[in-house]
């Protein structure tokens, strides 16, 4: 069981350290936001990974060549959704900044819809249920169902916990830099590192 936990850790950390396009823009959007908000947007992102986990503990081998003939598309679908996210932020950045809107009036997202915008951003990635059936298939988990709800729970708790803190630390920097002119940098600058890395997706 302890086997199970810790390759669990490992997984979830594993797959939530690098932090790429969500990544950079839940920081962003946590910056712009509420703890909430980017509290459960954070949690979108984790509640995917621990449910490709699940999937690829249940799957398994099969998993493999079902996703093969759509990898492409998915990348492709998450470029473009990746890319209008990026063109959004930037126009929200812009518009806001010529209001000069103070931030205490601005539009907050409520916390489910950042979960469920984040689970949606984050689902369209294949690479995450490739990278948990590879650490299945290569006997870094046990076969047996507790040791699977285990790996699958440890693997959760470790993204959700990665998650937080960049939500947490994006929070932060919206409060440092909370004058107009710093905020208007920071989003437009976000929105291009986003645009950038959708780009690599099919680079």
């Amino acid at each position: 069981m302890t086997s199970a936990v810790v390759a669990g850790l490992l997984a979830g950390y594993g797959i939530a350290i690098p932090v790429g396009a969500v990544g950079a823009h839940l920081v962003a959007v946590a910056a712009r936001s509420p703890w909430r908000t980017g509290a459960g947007a954070a949690l979108g992102i984790a509640a995917a990974d621990g449910l490709y986990a699940l999937v690829a503990v249940l799957g398994g081998a099969a998993l493999v060549p079902l996703l093969a003939p759509v990898a492409v598309p998915l990348r492709w679908a998450s470029a473009v959704v990746l890319l209008a996210l990026a063109a959004a932020s930037a126009r929200t950045a812009l518009r806001v900044h010529r209001a000069g809107t103070p931030v205490a009036d601005r539009p907050v997202t409520a916390p489910h819809r950042a979960f469920w915008t984040f689970l949606g951003i984050t689902v369209l990635n294949p690479m995450t249920v490739l990278y948990f059936t590879a650490l299945v298939l290569g006997g870094h988990t046990t076969t047996g169902p507790a040791e699977a709800a285990v790996f699958v729970a440890a693997a959760f708790a470790a993204s959700a916990s990665w998650q937080l803190l960049l939500s947490t630390t994006g929070t932060v920097l919206g409060h440092t830099l909370a004058g107009p002119r710093a905020r208007l940098l920071t989003g437009l600058v976000s929105s291009a590192l986003i645009a950038v890395l959708a780009v690599g997706l099919v680079a």
